[in-house]
Parts: structure tokens; C-alpha cells; sequence
């Protein structure tokens, strides 16, 4: 397929070709084109014969805007040599999901298809995502054919284990979508893809919202869902991490494989936090904890027979600025501002007054982000920057694994500054 002179004239390092081969995750691919559109890149679609059995092109045609490549020789196909433009004018070719079959004509060099004749012709990154049954994942010939793509310099996101489509258990599931994105996104911005860089990491966050109660009925809260803590548990608990959360009140289901500490009041929480936060190596704040609480709690549901009622408020324990007061060296903290108004100002004077590495803030004013919303656009402010990292409208997963970048990034510098002294 060709390009338009304006489409190659795009600034490079956020162009991507997606393939996708047959296999019963290809409908996950649909999910991993828009986190990466989502994320600012422009991205093309190639499809094996065999996947278009499982997901139709004009599903990816829609939401690309594109041709989708299946047959350069299809009458439909405009570029007679569309699989040496389709390689040479992208910045990453990633194919997700990756078959048994396709990792072996990449190890191999056979080019009889579309896809295989465009990873030959390829001179961008070449990342892949298998997803296969667990007895072909663990095949001698695949174990081979991955080390010889290894060998080629091509980055390998290895699957997950779960159940897969056949009914059996173990590894070979396709890993999740903003997973891939992120790590696609890490080859693009010149660092290695996202595997186990949090191995060795004690990760302690909070999530979701407490409640301070007023009488047996009524209480003080907030909108928060604890879906923001729940994805970076689990994005940190995918790059190798040890993960525990103590969560408030949520309204989603719990990762599962995650130690979960369940409080209601902001006391509780702090009280759980202090029981669990000396093992940890990583904090993240991200449970919206209410501020105040009421300096008397009635034993009975207050009447309504008032035509006014005033309730006097004191101060919650201030979870984070304890943590980043008490920490151990070497700890790292990241805490979260919930903001309405004047963001940027308000997460900078928060950064200095807590003394955290990192803080997260975003503005839940927005009616299509933040609190009870399945996307984020938060800015990441850090000690070390001037300006923050400002993040497009993107899924709470996608948005977990770029702070756990940032978070990353500040571990490696601080190990490197320890190695010089």
C-alpha cells in the first residue's frame, strides 16, 4: 500500500505497522491500534488470510482510516511493491498477536505471505507478541525459533499464563493490550521494551476512596472507583513486582494475584499502610483519602426534624507526607493530586510540601476522565524536571505503565548515581 507524500512527511517515531496473525486473540488487536492511537501514532494495519477468518479488515479499515494490507497482489491494493513501503516508511513493526507459525517464518527467512515478506524487507524495531496453546509455546522448535529471533535483535513480549480458549491452563495468552502499547511505546521513545523492569520491587499502593462515617447511615466520600490504584497494581505486578494494595470502598473487581489489605476510614487505611510499608521499596498514593472526617460520630441515624444541621471536621492522618517523612533510603514515593482548578500550580506546590519523587495530577473536573472513568490525562511532575510529563486521554492501563515509566526511569538514575560515588 502506498503513502501520500504528506503521510511520509510525518515526524518520525510515532508511525507503527501492526500486524496481526490468525489466532483467536487477533480481536485483541483492535484494543492495541486505539491505545496506540490514543498515545499519538499513526498506524497502519496488515492482516495474514488466516486472520481474517477471526476479525474482519474493515473493523481495522474504520478505526485506522487506512487500507489494510492483507494481499499486495489483491486488485485492491494500490502499491504494487506495498510490502517494502509498508516496512520502510514505519518506526516499528509490531505484530501482535504473533503465531507459532509466523515466529517460524521470521527464525527462517520464508517470505510467503505478506506479513513474513514485510519483516524481511523491515529496517524499523521489530517487536512481536505471541500468543499460542501452552504445549506449542513450550515446543522445543518455538523455544528455538524465539532465540533465533532473539539473536535478530527482535523484542519478544512474552505471554501471560491463564486459561486459554481450548480450556487448558498455563503460559501462552496473549498479553494485555495496554501491555503491548506500552511496550511499543518504550522501543519508540529508544528505551527497551517493558519486560520485568520492576522484578525485585516491593510495591505498596493505596486505591480507592475512604469513608468517614457521620451516624449508622450517612458519610463522607468521594467518586473515586480505585480502578487508577487497581491498574497500576497491575501494570506493576506485569514488569515483575510484588504487589500489594490496601483499598478503601471500590466499585471494580480486584486484579487477580494481588495481596489486597480492605479498610473503609481514612485511620484504617493509615493504620494498614504503616503495618505493611516496611517491606515496600515502591509507594504510590493513589486512594483518594478524605481530608476530613467528623470529630463526633452520632450512635444513631440523626433525625431529620432541624431546619439546619452543623458538623463540626477535623483532619484524616496525612498518609503521605508520613510515608515520605519515615521512608527508608532508597524508597521511592508517588503520590496523586485530584485537582479542579489551577492543576499545574497546585501539583507543584504539593510535590514540594510532601517531599514525594513523584506526583500525579490530573484534573477531575473533566467529564471524560478521572474519578469512576475508565481513561486518565494526568501530568507526571518529578523533583528532578522542570516541566511535567503531560499524558493525551488514554485508558487507566496505558496511563498506569507511563507513570511506572517515569517511576523506573527515577530507580535506574538512582542507582547509577549510587554506582558513581
Amino acid at each position: 500500500m502506498g503513502q501520500s507524500g504528506s503521510e511520509i512527511s510525518r515526524p518520525s517515531k510515532n508511525r507503527i505497522a501492526l500486524g496481526v496473525c490468525g489466532g483467536i486473540a487477533a480481536y485483541k488487536a483492535v484494543e492495541i491500534l486505539r491505545g496506540l492511537q490514543q498515545a499519538g501514532c499513526t498506524v497502519r494495519v496488515a492482516m495474514t488470510k488466516r486472520a481474517c477468518e477471526f476479525i474482519q479488515p474493515l473493523t481495522f479499515r474504520a478505526i485506522s482510516g487506512q487500507h489494510v494490507v492483507v494481499d499486495d497482489y489483491a486488485p485492491d491494493n494500490p502499491d504494487p511493491i506495498a510490502h517494502i513501503t509498508f516496512s520502510q516508511t514505519v518506526d516499528l513493526l509490531l505484530v501482535a498477536p504473533a503465531t507459532a507459525n509466523m515466529i517460524a517464518k521470521f527464525a527462517h527467512g520464508i517470505a510467503d505471505d505478506f506479513l513474513s515478506s514485510t519483516y524481511l524487507a523491515c529496517s524499523a524495531p521489530v517487536l512481536i507478541a505471541p500468543a499460542m496453546n501452552t504445549m506449542m509455546w513450550q515446543h522445543p522448535a518455538t523455544k528455538r525459533n524465539l532465540e533465533q529471533l532473539r539473536n535478530d535483535n527482535v523484542s519478544i513480549l512474552e505471554p501471560d499464563t491463564g486459561e486459554m480458549a481450548c480450556g487448558t491452563f498455563g503460559p501462552g495468552r496473549l498479553s494485555q493490550p495496554e501491555q503491548i502499547v506500552a511496550a511499543a511505546l518504550a522501543i519508540l521513545d529508544g528505551r527497551a521494551p517493558i519486560l520485568r523492569d520492576l522484578a525485585g520491587e516491593r510495591v505498596l499502593i493505596t486505591a480507592g476512596a475512604t469513608r468517614e462515617a457521620i451516624d449508622p447511615v450517612r458519610f463522607i466520600s468521594n467518586r473515586s472507583s480505585g480502578r487508577m490504584g487497581f491498574s497500576l497494581a497491575q501494570a506493576a505486578k506485569q514488569r515483575g513486582a510484588e504487589v500489594t494494595v490496601v483499598a478503601g470502598v471500590t466499585t471494580i473487581p480486584v486484579p487477580a494475584g494481588i495481596k489486597v489489605v480492605n479498610v473503609e476510614t481514612a485511620q484504617e487505611m493509615a493504620n494498614a499502610v504503616d503495618q505493611e510499608i516496611g517491606a515496600a521499596s515502591i509507594f504510590i498514593g493513589a486512594a483518594a483519602v478524605a481530608d476530613y472526617r467528623p470529630t463526633e460520630q452520632a450512635t444513631q441515624k440523626i433525625k431529620k426534624t432541624q431546619p439546619s444541621l452543623t458538623i463540626s471536621l477535623e483532619r484524616t492522618p496525612d498518609i503521605l507526607s508520613k510515608v515520605s517523612t519515615a521512608r527508608r533510603d532508597g524508597t521511592l514515593v508517588i503520590g496523586f493530586a485530584a485537582e479542579t482548578e489551577n492543576v499545574f500550580e497546585n501539583a507543584r506546590q504539593k510535590l514540594r510540601s510532601k517531599g514525594v519523587d513523584i506526583l500525579v495530577a490530573n484534573d477531575v473536573s473533566r467529564r471524560d476522565a478521572g474519578f469512576d472513568s475508565a481513561n486518565n490525562a494526568v501530568a507526571i511532575f518529578t523533583r528532578a524536571d522542570d516541566e511535567p510529563i503531560e499524558l493525551p486521554l488514554m485508558s487507566k492501563e496505558a496511563t498506569a505503565h507511563r507513570i511506572l515509566d517515569t517511576v523506573v526511569k527515577l530507580r535506574n538514575n538512582q542507582r547509577t548515581k549510587h554506582v558513581t560515588r
